[in-house]
């Protein structure tokens, strides 16, 4: 039997957090999968990653059940995996009534399908192991409505249900789940909200984040027992504000 390399496997790589992630973890990792849409991005991650580790490019859509099972069979094939980063998201941005449903119902089918879908099939291997690392990438929409991203939000607001839950099934068994819920980072995120009136100067400079900031936060509260990680103290400061008006509200 060969010798154990220790293996991430990263969806929504080929750009923003999930590249970062990448990047990060090749510093823990032997093995990267990386998983997106973009295939020529993640070949040119690939190279950039040349040589500090060993990673395999998925062009794999989650929002369809072939990239799906592709990705579950990049996990069987080359797992099983220590660090497991639930990643892959976009956003709309507009009323709920006037947004195509199709849109929303892909955003339901890669932020909550293909997370649990994922967790589920790498859960019994880390089991298996005694160990293992699962990062649900939520989001501060978590915690604070916001008008024109209710479908968004109620998909991270699940992301942190379930990562609290799927942690109290696995005490003692060695395996972490966290749920990142990051506010605004300077990434290609935005882009599409744009297109559809999302403004972003209107956002607070002190609001925005970099992306290596928001990931080494991620992975520094990893072996603190936290499962809910909100980085960045303003942040902080906004998500108990906004659970305390949702208490209020009861």
């Amino acid at each position: 039997m060969s010798e154990h390399k220790k293996t991430a496997l990263v969806t929504g790589a080929s750009a923003g957090l999930g590249a970062e992630y990448c990047r990060q973890l090749a510093e823990r990792c032997e093995v990267i999968i990386g998983v997106a849409r973009r295939g020529e991005r993640l070949e040119n991650l690939a190279a950039e990653l040349a040589g500090s580790v060993e990673f395999h490019a998925l062009e794999a859509d989650l929002t369809s059940i072939e990239g799906v099972a592709r990705t579950m069979e990049a996990l069987r094939q080359k797992g099983p995996v220590d660090y497991l980063v639930n990643n892959a998201g976009f956003s709309t941005f507009g009323s709920f009534e006037k947004l195509p449903v199709d849109e929303q119902r892909n955003m339901v089918s890669l932020h909550i399908d293909a997370t649990i879908t994922l967790c589920r099939a790498a859960v019994p291997f880390m089991r298996e192991r005694g160990a293992g690392h699962i990062i649900n990438v939520s989001s501060m929409g978590a915690f604070v409505p916001g008008k024109g991203l209710a479908v968004y939000g109620a998909t991270k607001a699940f992301l942190n249900y379930f990562s609290q839950a799927l942690q109290v099934e696995l005490a003692g068994s060695g395996i972490e789940v966290q749920a990142l819920c990051p506010g605004y980072i300077h990434t290609e995120f935005h882009a599409q909200m744009q297109s559809q009136g999302f403004d972003k100067s209107r956002i607070p400079q002190q609001m925005w984040m970099q992306a290596q900031e928001v990931v080494a936060a991620s992975l520094a509260a990893l072996g603190s027992g936290q499962v809910v990680v909100v980085p960045g103290e303003v942040n902080r400061e906004i998500a108990a504000a906004g659970i305390q008006q949702q208490l209020e509200g009861l």
